[in-house]
């Protein structure tokens, strides 16, 4: 979504024939920082003019203002009307003529107080005429979502128009830093990495941020099969993951013009067919730069290969044993550990890579990748940083874990496992017997800041 920085039309109400007693904006969208309404109006009130007032959200409390006006040949005076929001017509006024009232709001959706102006003029062919200044506070933190108009003695009569505008004020709808694939929700400009690059604020900053390194690669066949790949390390400030029940990480305050270096990790390779090789590990991601304590995720642990038992590597998240070892373990706060590996029989599976969410799941069992944790920071929920199915001989290989997890290979169908999908640290699927590992998931780093 892109907010256009310039004044736009929400909604306009125009009173019907026999007039209404109010004038109301529901719903107001929540994606400017600014409104302002214009209205010309009239009223059955049997005077010149007749007062106009506003409620936020139907409240009628915690509003207070100043008014200066001036009425006819008379001399500018003041007094204080809270929600005062200038004169229409009345009924005495010349026929057909309406008053023009501008009422403007900033920033009506902050969890702070909100300031608003009034400026508003009567329209009267004769010496009683009036001009009015107001400017005004509701002493309320709660996000303005509708506003009613109401007049203080009349109602409004045919031909009455209000017009509620959204306003982008300036720099609210521009990027605030440089760097990766830009998106942008209503609330928030995203920042996305791929691959390595680097990110620099245009003004201070307080940043969230995901980072997952790349995921584990499998081990070559391994004889029965060979372990899942442990997905990569994943932190986030804006959900937990890794731990029971795990804490996110805190935001980062960032410079304006400092250059941030953004790292984004590969995913671990796989061993080769037939080699009776460990897969290797993946690589970390991190964020780093001047004045901030550098992030990192651990690349993701290898799933186990080599002959005998062998236990799966450590990582972000642990890669999938083998012939009865152990998985490896994973880092506290970014993943889980790896399955253990079914003791080497005609019939077997090796353990699944752990995930950020969960650990991978033993060989004597399914073999399944730990699943992943899903998050918002984009505005969409995501699920990264799933383990590796483990490989299988003569039965059903493992699945991947939720989040890019590759599944597992078996003999008795395709006998090398699956990648782990690109750019979200799964682990890759381990190898049935006569299959090759394979190649766990990059990374990926996302920051993101409020507009």
């Amino acid at each position: 979504m892109t907010l256009n920085p310039d004044m736009v039309p929400i909604q306009t109400v125009a009173v019907p024939s026999g007039g209404q007693p109010s004038i109301i904006f529901n719903d107001i969208p929540q994606t400017y920082t600014d409104l302002k309404i214009v209205l010309s109006g009239r009223t059955t009130n049997a005077s010149v003019a007749d007062n106009v007032y506003f409620a936020f959200n139907s409240s009628t409390s915690n509003f207070s203002s100043k008014v200066l006006y001036a009425g006819g040949s008379g001399n500018a005076s003041g007094f204080s009307a809270a929600r005062y929001a200038g004169s229409n017509n009345g009924s005495t006024a010349t026929t057909s003529t309406f008053a023009n009232i501008e009422l403007y709001i900033t920033n009506y959706r902050a969890s702070t107080y909100k300031p608003y102006s009034v400026d508003a003029v009567t329209e009267n062919n004769a010496t009683e005429a009036y001009s009015y200044l107001a400017s005004g506070l509701w002493s309320d933190t709660a996000p303005i979502s509708s506003i009613t108009l109401t007049p203080n003695a009349g109602t409004f009569v045919e031909h009455s128009t209000a017009t509620l505008y959204g306003i982008t004020s300036a720099g609210y709808g521009a990027t605030k830093a440089t760097g990766g694939v830009i998106t942008e929700t209503s609330t928030h400009w995203i920042h996305s990495f791929f691959s390595t690059g680097t990110f620099t604020p245009t003004q201070n900053l307080t940043a969230d941020y995901l980072v997952v390194a790349g995921g584990g690669g499998s081990g070559g066949q391994g004889g029965q099969g060979s372990g899942g790949g442990g997905a990569g390390g994943m932190r986030c400030t804006v959900t937990a993951s890794g731990g029971t029940p795990g804490t996110p990480e805190s935001a980062l305050s960032l410079t304006s013009g400092t250059s941030y270096t953004v790292q984004v990790g590969g995913g671990g390779a796989g061993g080769a067919s037939g080699s009776d090789n460990n897969g290797n590990q993946g690589s970390p991601s991190s964020v780093s730069g001047s004045g901030i304590t550098t992030i990192t995720s651990t690349g993701g642990g290898f799933g186990a290969g080599a002959s005998g038992p062998t236990a799966g590597g450590t990582g972000g998240s642990g890669g999938g044993g083998r012939n009865g070892a152990n998985g490896g373990s994973g880092t506290e706060n970014q993943g889980f550990a790896g399955g253990s590996g079914q003791v080497a029989e005609l019939g077997t599976r090796v353990g699944g890579g752990g995930g950020a969410g969960a650990v991978g799941v033993n060989g004597s069992s399914t073999g399944n990748g730990g699943p992943g944790v899903a998050t918002s920071i984009t505005g969409s929920s995501v699920t990264y940083a799933g383990g590796g199915g483990g490989g299988a001989y003569n039965t059903t290989a493992g699945s991947g874990g939720t989040g890019g997890g590759g599944n597992g290979g078996s003999n008795t169908g395709t006998p090398s496992g699956t990648a782990g999908t690109a750019n979200t640290g799964g682990g890759a699927g381990g190898a049935g017997f006569g299959g090759a590992g394979a190649t766990g998931g990059s990374g990926i780093v996302i920051i993101r800041y409020l507009k």
